[in-house]
């Protein structure tokens, strides 16, 4: 049956859906089609709400991101230092196990160019905004913070995508091997956060 009052914000919760519904390549497989038949309408009646299949991966992208910055929001607030790092990681991973197909949609880059990507970019720009935050209040200094987000993203992704795809095949605790992962990554930080000060012109301490 049709959904009633279908608009273009229950057009992209249908789009969730269905990316929810896929798992990990959910979004990938997203199309209009999909989403038409789970609304229960003809994919041409999706046009009078989204403009393309492109808008309305962009829309679940952005929606996506909005969720993470809350998530990863509510799990720092309060901490500092090391804790908060550890609660971002696992606020991170968290929501890829709960929502693999919308984790696949975060990994979506705004072009700067482009004016369709606005939204995203402000979306992408307050996730990177937390992880900023608290990676400054656990001493990164301001020259070095990109450094320091793309460091731990990077971890966090690719630990993260490793257990979606099942990688992970031996018995040890996983949970226990991603703790270990964050302690690696807070000392590595802290290294980095080290001052150049601190270094002879050699690179060996002065």
């Amino acid at each position: 049956m049709p959904r009633v009052g279908l608009n273009r914000e229950r057009v992209v919760a249908v789009a969730l859906e269905v990316v929810d519904a896929g798992g990990r390549t959910g979004f990938a497989d997203l199309t209009l089609a999909a989403v038409a038949a789970e609304a229960g309408v003809s994919t041409p009646s999706l046009y009078k709400h989204v403009a393309s299949l492109a808008d309305l991966r962009r829309a679940v992208a952005v929606h996506a991101v909005g969720e993470l910055v809350r998530r990863t929001s509510r799990a720092t607030v309060g901490r500092s230092g090391p804790d908060a790092i550890r609660s971002l990681g696992h606020a991170m991973r968290d929501y890829a196990k709960a929502h693999p197909g919308r984790y696949a949609a975060l990994q979506v880059a705004a072009d700067p160019d482009d004016p369709a990507d606005a939204e995203l970019a402000a979306a992408g720009a307050d996730a990177v905004g937390v992880l900023a935050a608290v990676l400054r209040g656990a001493g990164a200094p301001d020259d070095r913070l990109v450094d320091a987000v793309r460091i731990l993203r990077s971890a966090v992704h690719g630990f993260v995508t490793l257990e979606l795809d099942l990688g992970f095949r031996l018995p040890e605790d996983l949970d226990t091997t991603f703790d270990t992962l964050l302690d690696v990554v807070i000392l590595g930080l802290a290294a980095v956060n080290t001052s150049q000060d601190d270094l002879s012109p050699s690179g060996a301490p002065s």
